[in-house]
């Protein structure tokens, strides 16, 4: 019994050394929200310390900055938020549950990981920024040389003309990219929906030139808060692939309706369809379903992304329904904080 007793001791020793040693900071909670134990990367990372801190309330302990805020929310995880003891160090953060109503906090440094990105970030908006004005000038003089003077290169010189165009249009969606992941917040103004609506309908029907049939169907009878240009730029990326990814004659059914929790903004269409297993990487950038259809639809591989990142920065999600040949449904899900009544203020 006591030989039993000593080996469990000696276990339980090597998993608190283990934890202890552990990179991530570890904070075991009680079913009240108080503090059981820490490991040293806690103390580092979060500015607890033991045993001061035994049986504290980590919420009140940790009450200022942002990190304080999502432990008040509750929230299952949060991503590259400045850690407590230091601005400078990022960190993200989840729960893991286990037991009877206990929970082990675990926050990460990510610092190396978010300077890197930062780096890309940095060096995409760079080199956009850089070929942007050398592309103005290569389509300008394509511009200059009229086929018809030259009828043997007139295939030659509407191909460069539009593979011109479709880079330009890459440069400036990996700006807009660029800008939206650098942004933090956004300004909380008012965007009227039925103009808005009614603007991405004209888009659509002027990119169709008749081919699609393309309704609106607007009842929520609500506007959104939030960036109009933006907005604007998720709404039109959705019906604009829409019209690209739909055969002539086909059907294309913007719509803005209520929901239980908000209301939402849908484009379904009578396409071709995405195959199940694409489906969860639509919004990652360039990723394309098919590259010999997506380029001969003049798409930069870069509106998903677009669409996410302007839906993140509202708060908002995206969910994706398609089957092949059967079409696909986009709809864009905002909560009743970023609902504006008509005439009136925020629900």
């Amino acid at each position: 019994m006591v030989s039993r007793a000593r080996r469990l001791a000696a276990q339980l020793r090597d998993l608190r050394n283990a934890a202890a040693a552990f990179p991530d900071a570890l904070v075991l909670l009680d079913a009240d929200g108080c503090v059981r134990w820490i490991n040293r990367a806690a103390t580092r990372l979060l500015g607890l310390a033991w045993p001061r801190d035994r049986g504290v309330s980590l919420t009140e302990r940790l009450q200022d900055g942002a990190l304080g805020d999502w432990l008040r929310g509750g929230g299952e995880s949060i991503q590259d938020i400045p850690a407590p003891v230091d601005a400078n160090i990022r960190v993200n953060a989840r729960w893991i549950a286990f037991g009877r109503g206990q929970r082990v906090l675990r926050v990460r440094d990510v610092s190396d990981l978010a300077r890197l990105e930062q780096v890309r970030r940095d060096f995409v908006a760079n080199v956009s920024h850089e070929l942007r004005t050398p592309l103005t000038v290569i389509h300008g003089y394509l511009e200059l040389l009229d086929p018809l003077e030259v009828p043997a290169l007139a295939p030659v010189l509407n191909e460069m003309r539009v593979q011109s165009r479709r880079m330009g249009q890459i440069v400036e969606d990996l700006l807009t990219l660029s800008r939206l992941e650098m942004q933090r917040h956004l300004p909380e103004e008012h965007v009227p929906m039925a103009p808005t609506l009614a603007s991405v309908q004209k888009e659509a029907q002027a990119l169709s030139q008749g081919r699609h049939r393309i309704s609106l169907e607007n009842s929520a009878q609500c506007d959104l808060f939030g960036s109009p240009k933006d907005l604007h730029s998720a709404f039109s990326n959705l019906v604009s692939n829409a019209v690209r990814y739909t055969p002539t004659g086909g059907a294309i059914a913007i719509r803005w309706l209520r929901t239980s929790t908000g209301a939402e903004y849908s484009v379904s269409d009578t396409g071709y369809g995405i195959p199940a297993e694409h489906l969860a990487r639509l919004t990652e950038r360039f990723y394309r379903v098919s590259s010999s259809r997506s380029r001969g639809s003049g798409g930069t591989g870069l509106g998903l992304s677009i669409v996410k990142h302007v839906l993140n920065l509202h708060q908002a999600s995206l969910s994706i329904e398609s089957e092949p040949g059967r079409g696909s449904i986009f709809t864009c899900h905002f909560d009743h904080a970023r609902l504006r009544e008509i005439g009136g203020d925020a629900m």
